[in-house]
């Protein structure tokens, strides 16, 4: 018979919550409450971030992270980069993914195409990034050994994934996240399911060397911004352009 280890979260206003065996983080939302369950992006263990699909495996203190948490912004916008990539990926085919970091207000891929891309461009993968936030599809994690993430970027010709994978070589194991026809590797945490992430806006596009390097290839940055809702979202434009307005 398999044993299971009893645990108990500790809550950050002090209560406690007891389970017979170890929860997600998401499990532990549900317990609190549906509606919580609904909010829920990610959590906090012991002070370590973590994707609302990861286990509590022993006695804890846990937060659970909503998009109104400032952590939980972050973890948008980070989630907004995946997809730009799967945005990317299904509109041109042949283009390399490179990193996809948060940033101020924001976040941006750096990307290696064929050929430039152009406003029409970005237009277009904005329209192909809300299609995708509009099924509500799931964003799926999964911790693989190394050799199986080598053998996926190496199958999906990602070779700057590679060079990561290669300048992390202590990695025995790698998180890879994915949005159905579309795979990342990042540490997180990330959204649970693109729902999260309807209030984004593309902005500009400009280039970048790789490793920040002018020796090295030129690729192509995109730059978007992701807030919590659609007030954050229109709030932040307004911003903008009274700034701009103002020179």
């Amino acid at each position: 018979m398999t044993q299971t280890t009893p645990i108990t979260v500790t809550l950050p206003d002090g209560a406690r919550r007891s389970f017979p065996h170890p929860v997600t983080v998401m499990e532990l939302a549900a317990a609190i409450g549906p509606g919580l369950a609904r909010r829920t992006l990610a959590g906090i263990i012991d002070g370590r971030a973590v994707d609302a699909s990861d286990l509590i495996g022993h006695d804890a203190a846990v937060r659970i992270i909503t998009p109104a948490d400032p952590e939980g912004v972050g973890i948008i916008r980070h989630s907004c980069a995946h997809l730009l990539g799967q945005a990317v990926k299904q509109l041109h085919p042949a283009a390399r993914m490179v990193i996809g970091p948060v940033i101020e207000d924001g976040f941006y891929y750096d990307i290696a195409a064929e050929r430039s891309f152009t406003p029409e461009d970005l237009a277009a993968i904005e329209a192909r990034m809300a299609e995708l936030i509009a099924r509500e599809r799931p964003v799926v994690k999964r911790v693989l050994p190394r050799d199986e993430a080598i053998r996926i970027f190496t199958a999906r010709g990602e070779d700057y994934k590679l060079r990561l994978i290669a300048d992390m070589p202590d990695e025995a194991e790698l998180g890879l996240y994915f949005h159905d026809d579309y795979v990342d590797m990042c540490r997180g945490p990330h959204v649970p399911n693109t729902r999260f992430l309807k209030a984004f806006r593309l902005t500009r596009i400009s280039g970048a060397y790789w490793r920040g390097d002018a020796r090295n290839p030129q690729l192509q940055r995109i730059y978007g911004t992701a807030w919590s809702d659609r007030a954050a979202l229109d709030a932040h434009l307004t911003r903008l352009a009274e700034a701009e307005a103002l020179g």
